[in-house]
Formats: structure tokens, sequence, C-alpha cells
């Protein structure tokens, strides 16, 4: 076996493989005694019919397809490995025969998609906005108040309009242009008023309602929503409202917070709130800054991504809302089903997000490789230790419990916290009405991501959310 490589378009190499006469009979040979047992000929008992029988009842290129594969199979491995420092694939490739004659062995063409090179004019000195959250009184009420809430109970409202907080039993079509759109129909869909699940405009207009009212309602879809075809489109929704619920809340004393959440005084439950709601709104910050970082400085890369790529990291947000779903006790077939949507326009959702992510990532690895950021030895143990404490056990008894995938994982989180903490210090960071030339340090603490929440064609997810973890990005040292 010989091959060529050539750079082809839009992030491409195409591999030109040549096989032997010899490796290919050879091919044949091992596929006729791979597959014989799937064809029948008459006058031979299944599978045992010699090669040129089968050949000359079936067609001579009967094996061909097999032969191929295990062509493919054996070769395009050795091949990737051999090249692993000229190029990195990022999917699948496109295989043709290009070449096939007798007597003179096959020639095969691989058109494969590889990581793209990526051009960044600038990363450094740039002004980018830097995002700070505090937590308020009214924030540590409203939290604090959801303990009475999960404890609520529900009382059906017959005497009066619907307003804000109440659950609302609706059926609902909606259409753009006189034609529905999918996702846009649900029958007895319950929705919480004020809750923001629908798009803006939705919620309010169905406030004031009265059970059995019906009537039309319009809205306008916001130019950055998810799915192309509905951005900035004016909607028209018909709304049945077929029952209204109230909540009837416990009130918030010492003797209930004792009794749901283990605290002596609502005082003391508050002080724990704010504490908790502080470091969320720190690592939120910490979070959109480090997004905000990304997105500026992809606004100087060039590159060309290939579509695998992005097929790639469509396949990732799906299984991720996939897994959001089931926290709700939900399946992804289901979702679609009740939404009226195919995989194909649940996909097309995530395009435009899709590239911009995929960038990042790009940018990301081309900076760590730039600046020649590692994790040290020296520091991936310190962390080990830093994690044994946190479990209360000895390094020794820790790493016995890792695998290569944690090590790993941990190597990625100190270069991720390098690079976030270069680009902080390099960069001209500045909060909203503060004066650009002030410049703001903030310790980068875990790995970023670039992270956006899905929304299906009306509603959004309300699936429960799982304990925070670091984010992972993928890093070449």
């Amino acid at each position: 076996m010989k091959y060529t490589q050539s750079v082809g378009e839009k992030s491409t190499v195409k591999l030109t493989i040549t096989f032997t006469e010899q490796e290919w009979r050879d091919a044949i040979n091992a596929s006729y005694i791979k597959v014989r047992g799937k064809y029948s000929v008459p006058g031979f008992r299944k599978g045992k019919a010699p090669k040129p029988v089968l050949e000359n009842y079936y067609g001579k290129g009967v094996f061909y397809e097999e032969a191929f594969n295990s062509l493919y199979n054996k070769y395009y491995p050795e091949i990737l490995s051999n090249e692993k420092d000229n190029f990195t694939a990022v999917g699948e490739p496109e295989l043709d025969v290009e070449e096939m004659k007798e007597g003179e062995g096959v020639v095969l063409s691989a058109i494969v998609p590889v990581k793209p090179e990526v051009t960044i004019d600038a990363y450094k000195g740039l002004k980018i906005k830097k995002f700070e959250y505090n937590v308020t009184d009214a924030d540590v009420d409203r939290e604090a108040n959801k303990i009475a809430e999960s404890q609520a109970t529900d009382s059906e409202v017959t005497d009066r309009a619907c307003k804000n907080g109440d659950t609302v039993n609706l059926d609902f079509s909606g259409s753009v242009d006189g034609e529905k759109f999918p996702g846009g129909t649900a029958e007895d869909y319950d929705l919480v008023l004020g809750s923001g699940a629908f798009i803006p405009g939705f919620e309010d207009a169905v406030v004031g309602m009265k059970k059995g009212e019906n009537k039309d309602i319009n809205v306008r879809f916001p130019d950055d929503y998810q799915s192309d075809n509905l951005r900035g489109k004016d909607a028209v929704f018909n709304i049945t409202l077929n029952k209204i619920t109230e909540k009837i809340y416990p009130e918030l004393t010492d003797e209930f917070v004792k009794g749901h959440a283990g605290v002596e005084t609502v005082a003391d439950y508050k002080a724990k709130t704010r504490e908790r709601l502080e470091k969320n709104a720190a690592m939120r910050g910490r979070d959109e800054t480090e997004n905000s970082i990304l997105t500026e400085i992809s606004k100087h890369a060039t590159t060309v991504i290939p579509d695998a790529m992005i097929e790639s990291e469509i396949d990732k947000m799906v299984q991720d809302f996939s897994y959001r779903l089931m926290y709700q006790g939900l399946k992804l077939d289901d979702y679609l089903k009740y939404m009226q949507l195919t995989m194909e326009q649940f996909r097309s959702q995530f395009r435009s997000q899709a590239e911009p992510r995929v960038l990042n990532q790009l940018v990301i690895d081309k900076i760590i490789r730039t600046e020649g950021f590692k994790a040290e030895k020296s520091e991936i143990d310190a962390k080990i230790e830093e994690q044994a404490k946190s479990v209360e056990k000895t390094v020794e008894e820790y790493k016995k419990s890792m695998n290569q995938r944690q090590l790993d994982y941990i190597a990625n989180d100190i270069v991720i916290t390098k690079l976030f903490d270069f680009l902080t210090a390099n960069n001209e960071l500045y909060t909203e009405g503060e004066p650009a030339a002030k410049k703001t340090v903030a310790k980068k603490t875990a790995a970023a991501k670039a992270t956006t929440d899905e929304k299906p064609a009306v509603k959004k997810t309300t699936a429960a959310k799982k304990p925070a973890a670091k984010k992972e990005v993928k890093t070449e040292n």
C-alpha cells in the first residue's frame, strides 16, 4: 500500500491510496471467506459454493464492497497515525474508487475533514466587557421563599381572571403568515405565567383571560431566536384557556425552616442562602466574562470550519438537551412528537450556535499552543492533594481511585486556568458604566466553554439543573 496526500477545500485533506494487485486479490479472498455464508447457489449448500461460482452467479463485484471495507479498516487508522503531526481528522472521510483495472490493483481516494488552522490577528490588548452580579436582599428573600414554594398546595381558581404566578392549562396553535410551524401547537399545556418560558409577549397576552375564554394574540419572535425560519417573524397564536390553578404557600417561620431546612431560625437560613447565591453569582460572572473574552477574540480569528465539526458539535448539544429532558422524566423522542418536530428540524435549531462554539474551541487551542501553556507535574500533584483532602483521603488512597480520564481532566483544568489568567491580565476588562481605561483583573478558577440555553420552537426547557460541574475543554499540549 502506498498513499499520497494533498490539501483539499474547506479544511479537508485528500488521501490517494494505491493497493497492489496482490493486496486487492488478498482482500477479495478474505472477503469471500467472511461473507460467503450469506449467498446461495442452486446445487450447493449455502456458504459452500466456490468463489468463482459465486462471482459468476452474482457478478464479479459481489465481494468488492466487503474488500474495500476491509482495506479501509486495516490501513486508514495506520495512515492517520503516520500523519498525526500533519493533520488531525475530525470526522469520517468521503471514500471513492478512483481507479480499478484488471491486473493492476485499485486506487481509493479519501476526502478527510481535518482540524483547521486558525489565524488570530489579536488576542491581547483588547477592550472586553466584564460581567459582575450582585446579590440583593430581594434576591435572598426570593430564593429563601422557594423552600415554602416546594411545600405549596394547588387550588383551582374559578372566580377570577388569571394573573402572574398562576398555572394555566392552555390549548394553543401558532402560525406565521397564515401557516402553522413545527413546535407551535399544543393541547392541555401547563404554563406558569410570569415564568418567561414562552417568547416575549405571549404570557403577558394570556394574563387577564378567564376559564373557557378563547382569543388570538399577536407576538413577534426575537431577532436572536435560535430557529432561523422563525427569527424576527410576526406570529399569531389562537389560545383557549382550559383551567386556572394558584399556589397556596405556607408561612416561612423558624418552626418551618427547622423542620424543612435543618436550621434553627429564618435568619440562619437566609444567611446560608445569601452565601450560596453570592458563590453562584461569582461563578456566573466568571463564566460570562470568559465567554465574553472568547467572543471578542473570535472576532479577530479567521478559519474555515469543516461541516463535520459543526455536526459533531450539534451532536453534543442534542445529547446535552436529551440529558436535561431525562431529569424531567422525558425522552427526546417523546419531546419531538409533542413539539411536532422532526430530528432534522430539531437539529437545525442548534446550527447557528454550533459554529461559534467550535470557533471558540479552536481559538482556545490556538492560543494555548502559541503561548505554550502546559500542566506541570508539580501542579497536577498539588491539585490531586487538594482533592484528596476534600474527601478526607490520603494522596495515595485518592490516586488509587483515579483513572486516566480524571488525570487528563485535572491537567486540562490547569491549562485552561493559565489561559484565562493570561487573557484576563493581558486585556482591558471593564464593567457596564465603568470607564474603559480602568483595568480589572479577575482570577480564573475553572475551565470555560461557550454555553447557551437551548430553546424549542416556543417553550424553554425547564429541566432540573444538574449539580454544578467544571466545564471541560480539550487541549493539545
